[in-house]
């Protein structure tokens, strides 16, 4: 079981969870079929208090951590920070990759799980423990002179969403294989398009 979890949202449930999400959708994936799922009953999930919004909160929390977990090579490598923002980037797929149905899941749903409050003329920017890591390599970027100056905070929102959210589509929408949706997002995030 996860710590710090409700007790009745085992590992078992949450797998199972993920793979009612994949099958149906978020709307489609009934507690019910969750339970089916995970080889329970609807009455067992009942009395142990399980709700969809919960298993969706942990099943949030789970990817969450694996996405630190991801950025943490990047941050602590060696090389410039150049290198190490594709190394990230790089990871942002692979976790999509390992979360594919979650975050489809959630963006049937509603994305806001990813955005912090709106701010004035600035709109909402993506939470920051998704925009951190980021926004340090592009800090780091600039002072070693491997990237160029931006605003590190709204650019990390837009690499983020840029590489992240084109990469689910393309593997979704498109069917493209993974390879071929993280090299192609990652040449134009960081090359762009022009000569």
């Amino acid at each position: 079981m996860l710590t710090g979890m409700a007790e009745g949202l085992t590992d078992e449930l949450l797998e199972g969870a993920r793979k009612a999400f994949a099958r149906y959708g978020y709307r489609g994936a009934t507690l019910e079929r969750i339970a089916a799922e995970s080889g329970l009953s609807r009455v067992t999930l009942h009395r142990r208090g399980v709700t969809k919004a919960a298993v969706l909160h942990a099943l949030v929390e789970r990817a969450t951590t694996s996405y630190r977990a991801a950025m943490w090579p990047a941050l602590t490598g060696s090389g410039s920070a150049r290198d190490r923002l594709e190394a990230a980037l790089a990871a942002l797929c692979e976790v999509a990759e390992d979360h594919l149905a979650l975050l489809l899941a959630l963006r049937a749903q509603s994305d806001g799980v990813f955005h912090e409050a709106p701010d004035g003329d600035r709109g909402a920017l993506t939470r920051t423990v998704f925009t951190e890591p980021l926004e340090r390599l592009l800090r780091d970027g600039a002072a070693d002179g491997s990237l160029r100056e931006i605003d590190a905070e709204e650019g990390a929102t837009v690499l983020f969403n840029l590489v992240g959210w084109t990469y689910v589509h393309l593997r979704e929408g498109h069917s493209w294989p993974a390879d071929r949706a993280r090299r192609a997002v990652l040449d134009v995030a960081l090359h762009g398009v022009g000569p």
